[in-house]
C-alpha cells in the first residue's frame, strides 16, 4: 500500500475533525484543519502547495485565535458583562458539550446569564448579558466557518493552479 494514501487519509480526517472543532469547544478546530492541509501538502512533497499558500494558511490560523478570543469577549463587554459572566460563559460552554447538540447553544447562554446574575442579582441585566455573549459566540462561529472555507478554497486553488 502506498504510504501517501495513508497520509492523505489522515489529512482528510484531521480536516474533518477540525471542522467539527468549530462547533465543539473542546477541539482546536482551525489548527486541526491547518494540520490536515499541511499534512496533505507534505504527502505530496509540496509539489502542488508550496510555502506561500502554507504561510497564508498559517496566518489565517493565527487570525482564528484572535477571532476565538475576541468574539465572545466583545459580545459580553459591549453590554458591560462582569468577570463572573465571562467565567460562566466558559463553564457553560464546557458543560454544554455533555448535552449535545442543544447544550452547545444553551450552555454558554445559561453560563453567562447565571454568572451575571450571581454578580448583580438583576435578572433583566443578566438576560441581556447572556444574550449578548451568546451572539458573540455565534459571530465567532460564523467567522471561524468563513476562515475554514477560505482556507479550504486557498488550498484547493494552490493545488489546482
Amino acid at each position: 500500500m502506498d504510504p501517501s494514501f495513508i497520509l492523505y487519509l489522515l489529512a482528510v480526517l484531521l480536516v474533518l475533525v477540525g471542522i467539527a472543532g468549530i462547533i465543539l469547544p473542546a477541539l482546536p478546530g482551525i489548527p486541526l484543519v491547518f494540520a490536515g492541509l499541511l499534512l496533505a501538502a507534505w504527502a505530496d512533497g509540496f509539489v502542488h502547495v508550496g510555502w506561500l499558500p502554507l504561510t497564508l494558511l498559517g496566518l489565517l490560523t493565527l487570525v482564528s485565535f484572535a477571532v476565538d478570543i475576541l468574539a465572545t469577549v466583545v459580545g459580553a463587554q459591549r453590554v458591560g458583562a462582569s468577570r463572573k459572566a465571562l467565567w460562566g460563559t466558559f463553564l457553560g460552554s464546557i458543560a454544554g458539550v455533555f448535552f449535545m447538540p442543544i447544550g452547545l447553544f444553551v450552555g454558554p447562554l445559561a453560563g453567562a446569564l447565571l454568572g451575571e446574575y450571581w454578580h448583580t442579582r438583576e435578572l433583566g441585566r443578566s438576560t441581556k448579558v447572556g444574550l449578548a455573549t451568546w451572539l458573540g459566540i455565534l459571530l465567532g462561529f460564523a467567522l471561524k466557518l468563513a476562515l475554514v472555507i477560505a482556507m479550504l478554497g486557498l488550498f484547493a486553488f494552490a493545488w489546482i493552479f
